[in-house]
């Protein structure tokens, strides 16, 4: 059974408002912020309904298997409707033990269920989705413990509980959550004080009031999953170490330094978007996603349309037209700059755009692999000075380049089905799970053991010296795991963990030369 979005309650129509009292007591302080935020709200013109939780009947304790399959009883059928018909939930109880009364408790335990006030689905990075939005919510809560000490000695845990992890979780947002306390000590005018100050606030109708920075983060926040931040940090190391091979430790307080890795970071994100506009009918039916591997999700999910997407990509693609002509015309050797620039442009944007789409014909985890590495450091180099000619940064580019090919290899695995359905020729498809991970263990192998080589030549100018011994370990250690997963046969699927130690082993590949040259 689904279950609808409380309708808004268009012009001129009075907000609903369900109260939902913990407080497992009678005549309590609760039953009093609780009638006065029932007045305030009120006279204001807002429809409001009560659920005394204490007076409803049920089984507090989930005794079947699964949730689901417990019985409904019909108070708790009620309550359920209540809470749809409601467009703004206030939950009114004592904190006791840092968290709500038992009764409170149970009762979120037993209504809150799957289908209803949540639903698994592989369309989201968590792998649900809340069903209760776009509803508000409210906590009147009284307290015994001084709040300094709720908040910044035990950070707030029944707060975070119900706004984070309970009605966030199911789609609520945003929770007001309004403290009393210390109740213990507290005179009759400073009861009577907070009576007034509830029943001021709900005549207002603040808790239903969205306020500007929620507003705004509910529409940077799906453009900030679109962006894949994770992976960024990667373009700026390499192109910092460019530009300090280079110009030396002054190059980057310069303003030429930043406007040359704007010009990456909105290709990069130019990039990043068109790849979710092509490799979308991939993503819709890939159920092996993960942070590194799937896309962001954020067509698949809705919460950006394709227009919007696509005028992000143009805007970004223009901004770093824009911003590479300005940083052109002031560097030493504008002609060798513009070529390396374009260069990178056409090998970054064709990894999925038609009619290039390198990533549909087998080369993107190569393209990955040079964009990332002497791609984005060349730019740099001759940014303050460097030649094309200098072997420096090519060297410095090669391991650094073998490092990040694994990784790119190994993200086309969990994501080979849905990619192999939708016609898209990665590795990971044309060479099988089995050839795919040999070659990722080919380029480990060799990124392993260049640093060591490089210790008895100057070619890489000893900038991978101190790290020789660890990088061999570490890609020696990724070799044995990998060796592990291909006996098992375990090639499809998340591998998120093992992903995460393969991005963790480029990093030797540009902290040793950053810090070194910085």
């Amino acid at each position: 059974m689904t279950y609808p979005d409380a309708p808004g309650p268009g012009a001129g129509a009075a907000p609903r408002i369900l109260v939902i009292q913990g407080h497992p007591r009678a005549g309590s302080l609760s039953d009093a912020l609780a009638d006065a935020y029932r007045a305030g709200a009120e006279r204001a013109g807002a429809t409001v309904r009560n659920l005394v939780l204490r007076d409803l009947h049920f089984d507090r304790d989930v005794t079947a298997a699964h949730i689901t399959a417990q019985m409904q009883e019909p108070d708790l059928v009620a309550a359920r409707e209540a809470m749809l018909w409601a467009q703004h939930l206030v939950f009114v109880w004592p904190t006791w033990w840092a968290g709500p009364p038992a009764l409170a408790k149970a009762f979120l335990d037993r209504v809150l269920l799957p289908g209803f006030a949540f639903e698994e689905t592989w369309e989201t990075m968590s792998g649900f989705r809340g069903l209760l939005g776009p509803r508000t919510a409210e906590l009147l809560t009284t307290m015994d413990t001084p709040a300094p000490v709720y908040r910044f000695v035990y950070g707030r845990p029944g707060h975070n509980a119900l706004a984070r992890a309970t009605l966030g979780f199911c789609g609520v947002a945003p929770t007001r959550i309004a403290s009393f306390g210390p109740v213990n000590s507290s005179t009759a005018a400073q009861r009577a004080h907070w009576l007034a100050q509830v029943e001021a606030d709900a005549a207002e109708l603040r808790g239903l009031c969205i306020g500007p920075a929620h507003r705004l983060g509910r529409i940077v926040a799906p453009w900030l999953q679109a962006l894949r931040l994770q992976f960024y940090p990667m373009t700026w190391a390499a192109y910092a170490v460019g530009a300090l091979l280079a110009g030396g430790p002054e190059a980057m307080s310069t303003w030429r330094f930043w406007l040359g890795y704007l010009v990456l970071f909105l290709l990069e994100t130019a990039t990043v978007f068109v790849n979710e506009l092509v490799d979308a009918p991939s993503d819709r039916i890939n159920r092996h996603f993960g942070p590194f591997s799937g896309g962001s999700r954020v067509l698949v999910s809705g919460r950006l349309t394709v227009p919007a997407l696509r005028r992000g990509a143009w805007l970004c693609g223009t901004g770093a037209v824009v911003a590479a002509a300005g940083l052109c015309a002031a560097a030493p050797a504008p002609l060798p700059l513009a070529l390396a620039l374009a260069a990178l442009a056409v090998l970054a944007i064709g990894y999925t755009l038609p009619p290039v789409k390198l990533s549909w014909r087998g080369l993107g985890e190569l393209d990955v692999a040079v964009t990332h590495s002497i791609g984005v450091m060349l730019p740099g180099f001759l940014l303050f000075g460097g030649g094309w000619a200098d072997p420096a940064p090519w060297w410095l580019a090669l391991p650094l380049g073998l490092s990040i090919l694994p990784a790119i290899i190994l993200s086309g695995l969990p994501d080979r089905p849905a990619d192999a359905a939708a016609g898209k020729r990665t590795l990971a498809v044309l060479l099988g799970p089995a050839g795919a991970t040999g070659l990722a263990m080919i380029a480990l192998a060799l990124s392993a053991v260049l640093p060591g080589l490089f210790l008895w030549s100057d070619l890489a100018l000893g900038l991978y010296d101190p790290v020789a011994v660890p990088v061999l370990l570490h890609g020696l250690w990724l070799l044995w795991l990998l060796a592990r997963r291909l006996r098992s046969g375990r090639l499809d699927g998340r591998m998120n963990g093992l992903m995460g130690l393969a991005l963790a082993y480029i990093l030797w590949f540009t902290l040793s030369p950053l810090l070194l040259l910085w």
